[in-house]
């Protein structure tokens, strides 16, 4: 894989997450860049999704089976990377200045 491929996959992937989570869409996108286990969660999704859509492509005797096997992996997927979301919610709190103790 080149790099320009490697680059369009990571963006696939990305773009697949956020649409399925779109209303944490920024903390997603951190969660991509920061964590390589999330960012491959993403991109096994992309997979999944990927392999998903092109179903009618395969035999007609391993179809159905096939959608089901991948609408069912699309689905722990999502749930998985849900659950990743839900566990990074960190708040990181700053001071805008130095605490001065209040005088009495």
């Amino acid at each position: 894989m080149t790099s320009e491929e490697s680059n369009s996959a990571e963006l696939s992937a990305l773009a697949i997450a956020e649409a399925h989570f779109s209303g944490q869409v920024e903390r997603v996108r951190q969660l991509f860049r920061a964590n390589e286990t999330f960012r491959s969660m993403c991109e096994d999704l992309a997979a999944a999704a990927e392999t998903l859509a092109n179903v009618d492509g395969l035999p007609h005797d391993v179809r159905e089976a096939r959608r089901q096997e991948y609408a069912s992996l699309v689905e722990a997927l999502v749930a998985e990377i849900g659950d990743a979301l839900s566990q990074s919610k960190i708040v990181t709190l700053s001071r805008w200045g130095r605490a001065k103790p209040k005088l009495r």
